[in-house]
C-alpha cells in the first residue's frame, strides 16, 4: 500500500510535537524525510596542518566543490564541530561566591548582536543595533562576570579558562599517515554524474596549485568511472553483437532483407530513446543496459516480419504486393507476441517501494522500443522490401551464391532433417512430453535443492575495502587508538605478503584512509586496479580481516568490499518483553551460529549493560532548600555543560559551553569536588547533599511492536545463507524456542527486503500470466491453444536455470529480467507457429500433418531468432571485467532461455498439439458413442 509520505512525516511530527514531557534543555526534536544519498565521489585533503588549518581549509573547498556543475551536496568527513569551551574553575567559584548560573548568565547578556528598531528623521533612519558578540578568546575572557561598588571587577577570565578549540570527541584522521579530511560528493535525484565528476577532476587540478603549502588534494574514489565502464562494456558489447547479428542476417538472408532488419533494431531504439524523458526515465546503466536486453525481441519481430516479406517474395515474384502480403501473413502473431512480451514487464512498474525506480526503467525501455519496433517492422519495414525481387541465378556474385548455398542448407536441413524429426516426435508425442517435463522438474529441482546458487543481487566487488569498528559505549580514547594500531599492523602484514609473493613486483594498495574516534575506527583501503594486484577485492579483505585478528570488546567488526552498500549477508531479529530473556536468547543464537564457518564477525546490537553513577538526594537535603532538580542541573552543568549561545562562523554555528576542565571531568574521583549551590549562594560538597549508586544502565531502548528487539547479524564468506537458515529451522530453533518461550524472531535487512520483494513479484505475475492468457484466447478465439505458449514459458526459466549452473553463476534479481525477455521470445516464436498451423489447418491440412508442414516453413525464422538472440549477446557473456557480473546473469538468463525454447518451440510445442488434436478427436468419439447409445436427443440436452 502507497503512503502520502508528506501527509504520514506532517503527523508524525504533530504527534512529537505534543509530547510536553521532554527535558526543558534538549534540542528541539526534529522530524525529517530520510533520503538515502550515497557517497560517488571522494577527494582527500591532507597535509601537514594542524587541525583548525585542515578544518578551515576543507570547508572552504567544501563549499567551493558544492559550486561546481552538476554538484549540489558535498559533506565532510574526518572533521569535528568547532567549540568555545569555557573550562571554569571550581575553586576559582568558591573564591569569588560565583555560581555557573553567574557565568552563564554574564556571557548571554554581554556577548550579542540585536537590532533594537530605528530612528526616522526627516534626513533618513538610523538603525539602532548592539554589535558586541564576542568571538575570540580574549574577547569572552574580558566578559564582565560582577562589578562591586568600589569597582572591583571579576571577569570570565578570572575564573575560567577559555579556549577557543573542538568538541571534546578527540579524533585521528590521516591518509598514509598525514592528517587528512574526506570531501565527499553525493549523489541527488537526476544527478549528471559524468558532468560532475568533470567538474570535480578539472576543479582538483586547478585547485592544486593554489592550495597553501603543504596541503594537498587527492581523488580517492569517483564511481563516474565505474558508470563510464559499465556504459562501455555495455556500448561495445551492443555494438559488437549488432555486427554479428547483422552477419549472420547476411549469411542467412537476402542482403536488403538483412540490411533493412538491422536497420529496424536501429529505428526502435531510436524511436525509444527520444521518448525516454517524456515517461522521466535518464540515459543511465539501467536504461541503458534495458536496450541490450530488449534487443532479441526487436530482432525477433524484425527477422519474423523480414523472412515473411522474403519468403513471399519468392512465391509469388515479390513486388509491393509481396511485401504487403508478407506482412499481413504474420501481423496478428507479431502484435499479439509484443502485447505479451510488455505484460510480461509490466509487474516490474508496479512492485512497492524503491525497488520500482530500479526497475521501472527497464519497464519502460522495453515498452518503448517494442512500440516503436512493431511499427517499424509492420509499416516501414515492408515499405523498404516493396523492390524484393526473387534472386535472378546469372546474375549473383560470389557472395551471393555464398549466402544462397547457406540459405539453401537451412530450407533443405528443414525440409528433410526435421521433418523426419518432426515425424517421430510427433508419433511419439507422449514420450516427448515425458522427456520434456522431465527436464522441467530437474531444473526447478537443482534450483531448490541448491545445486544452482541464488542470491538476491550479484555480488560485484568495489575497488576499495572498507573496515569499520563500533567500539563499546565508555571506551576511551586510547583503546580505539590501539584498535587502530591494529590494524595498521594488519595492513603492512598484508603488503608484505603481496610483495614477498610477487618479489616485489605486485601492487595491492594505492592508499590508506583511516579515522579513529572514542566510538568507532574505520579504515578506507583504495586498492591498486585489478590487473596489477594478485588478489581480489574479496581476497584481500578476508585476509586483512584474518591478519587483523580479534577485537574482543568491540561491539562490532565489519569488512565491506561489495558495491552494493555493504549489508550484512546474515540477520535476524530476536524480540521479547523481558530484556534478559533477550540477553540470554541472543547469546545462545551467536553461539550456534560461531559453528558455522561461512560465517565470521558475528554481533547483535542490543546495548551492553554498562554501569551508570544513579544520583539521590539525602533526607537533609530538602532543609537546604535543594530539590533534585537543582542538583541535577548544577551537575549538568559542571560534566556535559551549558550551551550558552552560538556563534555563526564559516557558515556553520559554533557551541559556547560552560563546563568544568577536561581534567576535572576524566576520573570518578572528580565527583568529591563538586560543589552544588543553595539559595542563599553557599557552596556544599556533592556528596554531602546526595547519594551516588552504581547501577546497570541503559543507553538505548529497542521495540518491534512492544517487544525489546535486537537484531543478530553476520558477515558471509560463501553464499550459503539459505543452507545455514534450513540448518538452524532443523536443528537449532525448536530447542532454542522451548528454552526461551515466548520469544519471536523473523528475518530483517537484506532477507526480509528478498522476501518482501519476491511476494509482491509472484502476485504481480500471477496477475500478468492470467493477463497473457487472455490476450492470447483472443488471438487464437480458443481457449486450449493460448495453454500451448503458457506451457512452454515455465522452459525458458528451465533453460535460465540450467545456464546457470553450467557457467557457475548464481540467479539474482538481474536473472528474472533475463528469464522475462526470454519469455517474450518463447510467445513469439510459439504464436507465429501455432498461428501458421491455424492457417494451415483452415486450407484443409489434418493436425499432424499441419503441425510438420508449420514448423518447416517456420524453421528459419525459429532458428534465425535463437541465433541472433544468443549471437547478439555472446560478446557480454565473455565480458570478465568487473562490470560485467552486473550483467552477465542477464545474458545467461536470455541466453539459455531461448536456446531451450528453440527445442520446447520446434519439439515440445507439435507433440502437445498433436496431442491436443487426440483429445479433441476422443472427445468426438466419446460424443458418438453416446449419441449412438442413448440417442441424439439425450446428447442435446447433455452439452445444452
Amino acid at each position: 500500500q502507497r503512503t502520502d509520505f508528506t501527509q504520514f512525516m506532517n503527523e508524525v511530527k504533530m504527534r512529537v510535537d505534543s509530547i510536553s514531557s521532554f527535558p526543558r534543555d534538549i534540542e528541539p526534536p526534529q522530524v525529517r524525510q530520510w533520503v538515502n544519498r550515497d557517497e560517488f565521489i571522494r577527494v582527500a585533503i591532507s597535509g601537514d596542518l594542524d587541525e583548525r588549518e585542515l578544518k578551515r581549509l576543507s570547508e572552504q573547498l567544501r563549499r567551493e566543490a558544492a559550486a561546481l556543475p552538476s554538484v549540489n551536496i558535498v559533506e565532510l568527513f574526518g572533521t569535528r564541530r568547532e567549540e568555545v569551551s569555557i573550562q571554569v574553575s571550581e575553586s576559582q567559584l568558591r573564591r569569588y561566591k560565583l555560581s555557573f548560573n553567574d557565568v552563564a548568565a554574564a556571557i548571554r547578556s554581554d556577548s550579542l548582536n540585536q537590532s533594537s528598531g530605528a530612528v526616522r528623521t526627516e534626513v533618513g533612519t538610523y538603525q539602532l543595533a548592539v554589535r558586541s558578540q564576542a568571538d575570540t578568546e580574549q574577547e569572552f575572557a574580558d566578559i564582565v562576570i560582577r562589578q562591586s561598588d568600589d569597582g572591583g571587577v571579576i571577569r570570565v577570565g578570572d575564573v575560567a579558562t577559555v579556549v577557543d578549540g573542538f568538541e571534546d570527541n578527540p579524533i585521528l584522521a590521516t591518509l598514509n599517515g598525514e592528517p587528512a579530511v574526506l570531501l565527499q560528493v553525493m549523489t541527488t535525484e537526476n544527478m549528471d554524474i559524468v558532468r560532475a565528476s568533470e567538474s570535480i577532476n578539472q576543479w582538483i587540478e586547478e585547485r592544486q596549485a593554489t592550495l597553501p603549502a603543504g596541503a594537498e588534494l587527492t581523488l580517492w574514489t569517483d564511481q563516474a568511472e565505474d558508470f563510464r565502464g559499465r556504459m562501455s562494456t555495455i556500448g561495445n558489447s551492443a555494438g559488437l553483437g549488432l555486427l554479428l547479428v547483422l552477419g549472420v542476417l547476411m549469411l542467412t538472408l537476402r542482403p536488403k532483407v538483412a540490411f533493412w532488419v538491422a536497420t529496424g533494431i536501429a529505428t526502435a531504439y531510436a524511436g525509444a530513446f527520444v521518448l525516454l524523458p517524456y515517461v522521466d526515465v535518464s540515459l543511465n546503466m539501467i536504461s541503458t543496459f534495458a536496450f541490450l536486453l530488449v534487443l532479441g525481441i526487436v530482432v525477433d519481430d524484425a527477422i519474423v516480419v523480414g523472412e515473411g516479406i522474403h519468403s513471399e517474395s519468392h512465391r509469388i515474384g515479390g513486388g509491393p504486393e509481396a511485401a504487403v502480403s508478407g506482412a499481413q501473413l504474420v501481423a496478428k502473431p507479431v502484435i499479439f507476441a509484443v502485447l505479451t512480451t510488455m505484460i510480461a514487464f509490466l509487474p516490474w512498474l508496479f512492485l512497492p517501494g524503491s525497488t520500482s525506480e530500479f526497475t521501472r526503467h527497464i519497464t519502460w525501455v522495453v515498452i518503448l522500443a517494442l512500440s516503436f519496433s512493431l511499427i517499424e517492422s509492420l509499416c516501414i519495414l515492408p515499405a523498404h522490401l516493396r523492390q524484393l525481387k526473387p534472386r535472378e541465378p546469372g546474375r549473383q556474385g560470389r557472395f551471393g551464391r555464398f549466402q544462397k548455398a547457406i540459405s539453401d542448407s537451412i530450407v533443405r536441413f528443414a525440409q528433410h532433417r526435421y521433418r523426419a524429426i518432426g515425424e517421430a516426435v510427433v508419433r511419439h508425442r507422449y514420450l516427448t512430453v515425458s522427456v520434456f517435463t522431465a527436464i522441467l522438474v530437474v531444473s526447478f529441482g537443482l534450483l531448490s535443492t541448491g545445486w544452482v546458487k541464488q542470491s538476491f543481487m550479484p555480488e560485484i566487488e568495489s575497488d576499495q575495502i572498507i573496515v569499520n569498528v563500533i567500539m563499546p559505549e565508555g571506551a576511551p580514547y586510547s583503546r580505539a587508538l590501539e584498535v587502530l594500531a591494529q590494524l595498521q599492523q594488519a595492513e603492512e602484514a598484508l603488503v608484505e605478503e603481496v610483495r614477498e609473493r610477487t618479489e616485489g613486483e605486485g601492487e595491492l594498495i594505492e592508499n590508506w584512509y583511516t579515522r579513529s574516534r572514542r566510538d568507532s575506527v574505520i579504515a578506507i583501503v583504495k586498492l591498486a586496479p585489478p590487473e596489477v594486484r594478485d588478489l581480489t577485492a574479496k581476497e584481500a579483505a578476508l585476509r586483512l580481516r584474518e591478519l587483523m585478528g580479534d577485537v574482543p570488546d568491540a561491539k562490532s567488526v565489519t569488512v565491506d568490499y561489495s558495491q552494493d552498500g555493504g549489508d550484512p549477508g546474515f540477520e535476524l531479529s530476536v524480540r521479547h518483553t523481558d530484556l534478559n530473556l533477550l540477553r540470554g536468547a541472543v547469546q545462545d543464537l551467536e553461539q550456534q551460529l560461531q559453528s558455522y564457518e561461512a560465517l565470521y564477525d558475528i554481533r547483535n546490537n542490543l546495548e551492553s549493560a554498562s554501569e551508570e553513577i544513579r544520583i539521590d538526594l539525602k533526607p537533609g537535603a530538602h532543609q537546604l532548600g535543594l530539590t533534585l532538580a537543582d542538583v541535577t542541573r548544577q551537575v549538568r552543568q559542571a560534566y556535559y555543560g551549558e550551551e550558552v549561545q552560538r556563534l555563526p562562523r564559516n557558515g556553520q554555528d559554533v557551541r559556547v559551553m560552560v563546563h568544568y576542565p577536561l581534567e576535572s571531568r576524566r576520573s570518578i574521583e572528580s565527583l568529591k569536588h563538586v560543589r552544588v549551590r543553595t539559595n542563599d549562594g553557599r557552596a556544599v560538597p556533592l556528596l554531602a547533599v546526595a547519594d551516588l549508586e552504581y547501577e546497570p544502565g541503559i543507553k538505548r531502548i529497542q521495540r518491534w511492536n512492544g517487544n525489546r528487539a535486537a537484531r543478530v547479524s553476520a558477515d558471509l564468506k560463501d553464499d550459503v545463507r539459505d543452507d545455514i537458515m534450513e540448518d538452524l529451522e532443523a536443528n537449532f530453533f525448536p530447542a532454542w524456542e522451548e528454552r526461551y518461550p515466548g520469544v519471536q524472531r523473523g528475518a530483517i535487512g537484506q532477507a526480509a527486503g528478498e522476501a518482501l520483494f519476491m511476494r509482491e513479484l509472484f502476485k504481480l505475475y500471477v496477475i500478468a500470466i492470467f493477463a497473457m492468457y487472455a490476450m492470447l484466447a483472443v488471438a487464437f478465439r480458443s481457449y486450449h491453444q493460448p495453454l500451448l505458449i503458457t506451457l512452454a514459458m515455465p522452459f525458458a526459466v528451465a533453460g535460465a536455470i540450467l545456464g546457470h549452473l553450467a557457467l557457475d553463476v548464481s540467479m539474482s534479481l538481474m536473472s528474472y529480467f533475463g528469464i522475462a525477455a526470454a519469455v517474450g521470445v518463447v510467445v513469439n516464436d510459439n504464436l507465429v507457429l501455432i498461428d501458421y498451423m491455424n492457417r494451415l489447418r483452415s486450407q484443409g491440412q489434418r493436425a499432424r500433418e499441419a503441425v510438420i508442414n508449420a514448423g518447416v516453413a517456420r524453421f528459419r525464422p525459429i532458428l534465425l531468432t535463437t541465433v541472433t538472440t544468443i549471437v547478439g549477446l555472446t560478446p557480454m557473456l565473455f565480458e570478465r571485467s568487473i562490470q560485467a557480473k552486473f550483467l552477465i546473469p542477464v545474458v545467461v538468463s536470455l541466453c539459455f532461455g531461448v536456446l531451450l525454447a528453440f527445442f520446447v518451440t520446434l519439439l515440445l510445442i507439435p507433440a502437445l498439439y498433436a496431442i491436443g488434436d487426440d483429445v479433441t478427436r476422443l472427445s468426438a468419439r466419446m460424443r458418438r458413442a453416446l449419441a449412438a447409445l442413448f440417442g441424439r436427443s439425450v446428447v442435446d440436452e447433455t452439452a445444452g
